[in-house]
């Protein structure tokens, strides 16, 4: 049996969603995860920085843009203990200035991805996948990286049959 795993990193709290400012009590790439979870039967883990971003969507971006200026790696609350009895790494996150959050680059220096295949997704409200994809296959040179999905955070409740058919 092919063992997988589904690490994602989403944030709650204000967000930019349909061209308006809500407040997030689930960030949207969690509701992805979960539903694909129910899919797949994959085991979960979510990326957690040991500070979180500021729950003001504003100072949030903001914070995310230095982070990545200055190529930020944020410590993170937990890591899996290992990676190596999954064979496909599901990696979810939401599209942070064109690519993955900084503490998505921690995670994936983290592991060894040989012999892996990583099946990145994202939600965003525009910018589809950006230049995350290239930045997932310089981060893990040894991994298969998958084509992604890109997921419209505010049509996420709604993605189930677009998750489905990626998967």
């Amino acid at each position: 049996m092919i063992a997988s795993i589904i690490v994602y990193f989403s944030r709650i709290g204000f967000n930019y969603v349909n061209g308006t400012i809500k407040n997030l009590t689930v960030g949207n790439t969690e509701v992805a995860a979960k539903m694909m979870q129910e899919l797949t039967g994959a085991d979960l883990f979510k990326i957690e920085p040991t500070i979180a971003y500021s729950n003001d969507y504003s100072e949030c971006i903001e914070e995310a843009k230095q982070d990545l200026k200055r190529d930020a790696r944020p410590e993170l609350k937990a890591y899996p203990q290992s990676l190596e009895g999954y064979d496909t790494i599901y990696l979810g996150y939401p599209n942070y200035w064109g690519t993955i959050p900084m503490a998505m680059f921690t995670f994936l220096e983290r592991y060894n991805f040989t012999d892996k295949t990583i099946k990145p997704f994202c939600t965003h409200e525009g910018s589809g996948m950006g230049i995350s994809e290239t930045d997932i296959k310089r981060l893990c040179p040894s991994a298969k990286v998958g084509k992604g999905l890109a997921i419209q955070g505010g049509k996420v409740s709604s993605a189930k049959p677009a998750i489905e058919k990626w998967l």
